[in-house]
């Protein structure tokens, strides 16, 4: 896995706003009470890809917390009830080597 170029970033965004667009030019199209954006580090080894949330949490300006047994460590940051979740899932429990 990998992440976006920057004409595919560019893309996204601009999907994201034609849906907002149309969400609110049809108000009798059903949604969600919420949404969840996730994202995931380019494959690595368990450390790396910490190390990559750790930098993510950073510039989301949140602390980063493991989940669901260990194996789980993930960054998110809530704009109202839309949430960006940066997550890594190593194949075993993992330590942060400090």
């Amino acid at each position: 896995m990998s992440y976006a170029s920057p004409d595919e970033r560019a893309a996204l965004i601009d999907g994201f706003r034609a849906l907002a667009d149309y969400l609110e030019a049809n108000p009798g199209l059903p949604v969600g009470r919420d949404a969840d954006v996730y994202t995931f580090p380019p494959d690595g080894n368990c450390a790396a890809e910490r190390a990559e949330i750790d930098g993510i949490a950073e510039m989301l300006g949140c602390q980063p917390h493991e989940t669901a047994g260990r194996r789980h460590y993930r960054a998110s940051r809530s704009f109202g009830p839309v949430e960006y979740r940066a997550v890594a899932i190593c194949d075993q429990p993992c330590h942060n080597e400090e």
